[in-house]
């Protein structure tokens, strides 16, 4: 066509013309008008796809989602090769836009990244409407291809929101205190109540010598006790009784039940924790959808016997290869915090040196002003 004495637009016009005449399957004189639909949906489809893959990728930190994301964008560029982009370029005419100059007050608005990233979700999903429906009249090939893609945003948005939200309940969370039993239900209470009202973040109720029964009555009543606190409650290593009392979540170790198989029984809902004792634990506990993992053990403890200790080295690694929650583990306490906190982490949790203190409260209330006074940007 250049030769012919064509410019490069004339060209453009030229063959966009055709595809209005017929489309792909034949259908005569799409209007101009769907191409402008269709050309400025995909373009707000991908752009918040890209949006939101940022947050899944920057603010979350999480591998997967944005792995699940990134396919989701390449998957709905896939389907709009379907169309022919020079005739989606020819009817683009943002300066003859009305809706440009057309503005609600929240659009300006957003109190932080993620509802930026729940705007984008609703963007991208309106849009692979728009595109399913209109897609049709170009070929109902296109139309399926969307639809396919706006299903899967469903599953993708629904998963990046229960996630965020998840992470928030964690994100000022630096004291996790272990307890057990006690002598009874009510002595139990009791001192949880003490440890929550002190400042502990975090209880976990972890007894071998409990059965079922048992473990699920104490459990169910420490639910209900800090249930009105901010206090999370979790349980050890029973994610049916955590999700049988409305627990906030369950820890697990390496020798229970896989992280994915915890999910599916507590739901999207309850935080999930995993104890790791290497690097290669934690990149697997990121991978398999952990909220936050347990490093350690960092010293000798009265609560548990190891075999080996990974101790500050491997606090230092971990704080290295993630930025998921970690709480360090294993006989910490205020007479070796420093090392800790040196290694890079401002989240512990501790079970004998509160539990087994003179003042257990007192004891919660000293290690939480010392982790309060770390430095801000140590966000481990």
């Amino acid at each position: 066509m250049e030769r012919c004495g064509f410019s490069g637009r004339e060209k453009t016009e030229a063959i966009a013309s055709v595809w209005e005449h017929k489309g792909m399957d034949g259908k005569e004189s799409t209007p101009s008008g769907v191409w402008r639909i269709l050309d400025a949906s995909l373009n707000r489809a991908s752009e918040g796809l890209r949006t939101i893959e940022e947050y899944a990728r920057f603010v979350l930190g999480d591998p997967q989602l944005s792995e699940q994301l990134k396919q989701l964008r390449h998957q709905t560029a896939t389907a709009a090769e379907g169309m022919p982009r020079l005739q989606l370029l020819a009817a683009r005419d943002t300066p003859g836009d009305v809706g440009t100059a057309i503005e609600t007050p929240t659009e300006t608005e957003r109190v932080d990244a993620l509802a930026v990233a729940i705007a984008a979700a609703a963007r991208v999903q309106q849009s692979l409407r728009c595109l399913e429906e209109y897609g049709k009249i170009v070929d109902s090939g296109i139309g399926r291809a969307f639809e396919a893609c706006r299903y899967r945003s469903y599953t993708l948005f629904a998963t990046l929101e229960q996630l965020s939200q998840r992470r928030d309940r964690l994100a000022d969370c630096q004291l996790y205190v272990l307890v057990d039993g006690g002598d009874s239900i009510e002595a139990m209470t009791v001192t949880i109540a003490e440890l929550a009202e002190a400042g502990a973040d975090l209880i976990q109720l972890r007894d071998k010598r409990l059965n079922d029964r048992e473990l699920y009555e104490h459990a169910a009543a420490a639910a209900a006790t800090l249930r009105p606190s901010r206090c999370l409650f979790i349980v050890n290593d029973r994610p049916d009784i955590a999700a049988a009392v409305h627990a906030d979540g369950v820890h697990v170790g390496q020798d229970e039940l896989p992280a994915t198989v915890v999910r599916q029984i507590i739901g999207p809902e309850r935080l999930l924790g995993v104890s790791t004792h290497c690097v290669a634990q934690v990149e697997q506990a990121v991978s398999d959808g952990a909220d936050y993992i347990g490093c350690g053990p960092t010293f000798p403890s009265g609560t548990k016997s190891f075999e080996a200790f990974p101790g500050t080295d491997f606090l230092r690694d971990a704080a290295a290869t993630t930025t998921l929650p970690a709480f360090a583990i294993g006989g910490i306490g205020a007479e070796n915090l420093a090392y800790v906190i040196e290694a890079g982490f401002s989240r512990v949790a501790v079970a004998g040196a509160i539990t087994r203190s003179e003042s257990p409260a007192a004891m919660v209330t000293e290690l939480k002003q010392r982790l309060l006074r770390q430095d801000e940007s140590t966000n481990r």
